[in-house]
Parts: structure tokens; C-alpha cells; sequence
């Protein structure tokens, strides 16, 4: 089953996907993880008529992100991040206020960073607390999984000793489109993931390909912090990210940047330059849609 949050005439709401049409639910996104069965009220929707949001649930902390989790994009950053494979999982953590909507615009702005790069990740939704999970456990703590483009400001990533600064500009995280249900995916996921910009593939793996699986994440994770249902886990990105290319290449405005999984779907994100809000006329709701669904 496919769940996704969306606006629509001011309301947000949760749905049921299936094929291009909602059909809208009483339920929240943090019922149905807690095991609630979906209640449809009202009728279907087309899904070009809603915005659709990140599908992370209301009481999310954020994102757990693993970095540097396929050999070959370790192996193409190691000047920069990791000079070896890690022995141990690389994690740092997202904020909400860093995620945005699948469709949503990517806003840069050169006097916070010129150089917003692209990472598709897979991500996984807990729907089950545990801490210390056991390996043959793992499935049963996962929800669903859902497509991430974990975009990173490249210059602030080096300029400070921790990745926090570079990895959560506000609403710079596009997630989505929706989750898909554990059930509709066979245990580990060995997913084909890919990103376009503007058409050209820049990155395509496997995820069966990560250095740590989606099952040592978790057990890792897990010994340390009480995972709770509506974490989310960015799980690393392969190879093919723009800064260590040659000569480099970041995310410009006018560009296109489309996220893909296989089994999920794809998420696609414009690029624009941030615009100087006091110099438009428009009146507060013309400013809703310029600003777009996050």
C-alpha cells in the first residue's frame, strides 16, 4: 500500500495511493505506522490536484543519515571524507525543518552556499519501537520505504568540522513521493536507485550494493538509541555526486533534479534562486504558491 500526505485547499490531509488518484483517510500518518487501519472518507482525488508533502509522519524527530555507505562513492570522496571504507556506520541526523515535498522547489541562495549537491537515498520508516534489535528482527521494526535526495550545501560540509551546518539548510530535503508498505517489498530491498539532473543520469546503483545493510543500520542504531515508529533513515547515497566530478558540478537555478527508485517512484525537485520576498507585490496568497507545498 502506498500512504501519502498532501494539501489541498489549505487542508492537509493523508491518503491511500493507487495509480494516479488519493482517496483521503481520517486516519494521521502516525496512526496508520501505530497500526491503525485506514479509514476513507469522502471520494478519490486525482493526484494532480493535491500537493503532495514529505510523507513523514507529525511527530517525527528527523532523519538518521548514513554516510559514505557504497564502496565506490567512498572510493570517488575519499580525498574529502573518508580516506578508507569505515569500519564503522557513519551517522549524522536531519532535522524536520530540512525536509520538504517531493515537488517541491530546491531554493539556493549564493550568500548561503554555491554549492548544493545531489545524493538519491533510500529511505526506511520505522513503525515499531525497539532498542537493541536483533539482526533476525530487523523486518519487523520497518514500516515502509520512501525515496530521500539528501541535498548538501558541499562548501559549508568542509567548512565546519561537523556535517550538521551542510546537510540542513531549511526545506533543501526533498522526501517522497509517498511510503510504500514493508509487505509490497521483499526483505532486504535490492532496489535500482538513480538520479537524473535535467535529464542526464548522474547517479545508479543497487542498494543491495551499501557497505553496511539496511539490517546492520538498524542494529546499530538501535544499540545506542531507542529507535521510535516515525523515524526515518536515510540509508547513504551511491556513487556520482557532483563535487567530486571534474570539473565539479552543483545544482543551478533553472536545473531539474529527479530522484528515482524502483518499486517507490520518483521524486522530482525544481531548482530557483531564492527571491527577495519585499521586493514582490504579490498578495499573501500569491506568496503561498511562490513559496510552494513543502
Amino acid at each position: 500500500m502506498k500512504y501519502a500526505r498532501f494539501a489541498q485547499g489549505g487542508v492537509v490531509g493523508v491518503g491511500v495511493v493507487t495509480a494516479d488518484v488519493v482517496q483521503p483517510i481520517g486516519e494521521t500518518l502516525d496512526d496508520i505506522i501505530r497500526g491503525a487501519q485506514p479509514t476513507p472518507i469522502g471520494t478519490p482525488v486525482p493526484l494532480d490536484d493535491v500537493g503532495l508533502l514529505a510523507p513523514v509522519p507529525e511527530s517525527s524527530r528527523g532523519v538518521y543519515c548514513f554516510g559514505i555507505n557504497y564502496v565506490a562513492h567512498q572510493r570517488e570522496s575519499a580525498e574529502h571524507f573518508a580516506a578508507t571504507v569505515p569500519s564503522d556506520p557513519i551517522v549524522f541526523f536531519k532535522t524536520p525543518s530540512a525536509l520538504t515535498g517531493p515537488f517541491a522547489d530546491i531554493v539556493t541562495d549564493d550568500a548561503v552556499s554555491a554549492q548544493l549537491d545531489w545524493e538519491v537515498e533510500l529511505g526506511v520508516l520505522i513503525g515499531r519501537a525497539g532498542r537493541n534489535i536483533a539482526p533476525d528482527a530487523v523486518a519487523d521494526h520497518i514500516f515502509g520505504y520512501t525515496v530521500v535526495n539528501d541535498v548538501t550545501a558541499r562548501d559549508l560540509q568542509k567548512r565546519f568540522s561537523q556535517w550538521h551546518i551542510g546537510k540542513n539548510l531549511d526545506a533543501t530535503t526533498p522526501v517522497g513521493p509517498w511510503i510504500v508498505t514493508a509487505d509490497e517489498i521483499a526483505f532486504p530491498p535490492r532496489l535500482e536507485i538513480a538520479l537524473q539532473v535535467d535529464g542526464v543520469v548522474k547517479q545508479r546503483a543497487v542498494t543491495s550494493d551499501m557497505i553496511f545493510s539496511i539490517t546492520e543500520q538498524i542494529c546499530a542504531l538501535s544499540r545506542y538509541i531507542e529507535l521510535l515508529p516515525g523515524d526515518l533513515i536515510a540509508t547513504g547515497t551511491p556513487a556520482g555526486v557532483g563535487f567530486t566530478r571534474t570539473p565539479a558540478e552543483f545544482l543551478a537555478p533553472g536545473s531539474v533534479v529527479t530522484a528515482s527508485i524502483s518499486e517507490i517512484g520518483s521524486i522530482v525537485n525544481p531548482v530557483r534562486r531564492e527571491i527577495d520576498i519585499a521586493s514582490l507585490t504579490e498578495t499573501p496568497a500569491d506568496l503561498t504558491s511562490i513559496e510552494g507545498v513543502r
